[in-house]
C-alpha cells in the first residue's frame, strides 16, 4: 500500500514557476507508476503527467507539454512536478497518484493524495 502527500502549491502570477512534490510512504514505492492529475473548479479531474519507475517513460497532456516536467527520486520516495510558464488555466487542485501499470487513465490509479492548490492569476 502507498500513502501520498502533496505539497508545493500556492498563488502565483502568470509566467511564474512552481515545483510540486509528492512524498510517498511504502517500501514498494519504486514499483508503482506515478501520475499527476488536476481538477479545476466545476471541471472533471484530468491527466497532467505520468512517469514510469525507471524514468524511461514520461507522458504529458498536450496542454502542459513543454512547460511541465515530471520526475521522481526513488531513494527519497518522492515524485516532482515542475510547473513553468504557468497560465491562469493551470489553476486547480493538483493530485499525485500511484498505479500498478503505466497509464493516463484516472481509473487505473489506485492510490491518491489529498491534493495541493495551485492558483495562477493573470
Amino acid at each position: 500500500q502507498v500513502q501520498l502527500v502533496e505539497s508545493g502549491g500556492g498563488l502565483v502570477q502568470a509566467g511564474d514557476s512552481l515545483r510540486l512534490s509528492c512524498a510517498a510512504s511504502g517500501r514498494t514505492f519504486w514499483s508503482y507508476f506515478m501520475g499527476w492529475f488536476r481538477q479545476a473548479p466545476g471541471k472533471e479531474r484530468e491527466f497532467v503527467a505520468a512517469i514510469s519507475w525507471t524514468d524511461d517513460l514520461t507522458r504529458y497532456a498536450d496542454s502542459v507539454k513543454g512547460r511541465f516536467t515530471i520526475s521522481r527520486d526513488n531513494a527519497k520516495n518522492t515524485v516532482y512536478l515542475q510547473l513553468n510558464k504557468l497560465k491562469p488555466e493551470d489553476t486547480g487542485v493538483y493530485y499525485c497518484a500511484a498505479a500498478v501499470r503505466y497509464s493516463v487513465t484516472i481509473q487505473e490509479y489506485d492510490y491518491w493524495g489529498q491534493g495541493t492548490q495551485v492558483t495562477v492569476s493573470s
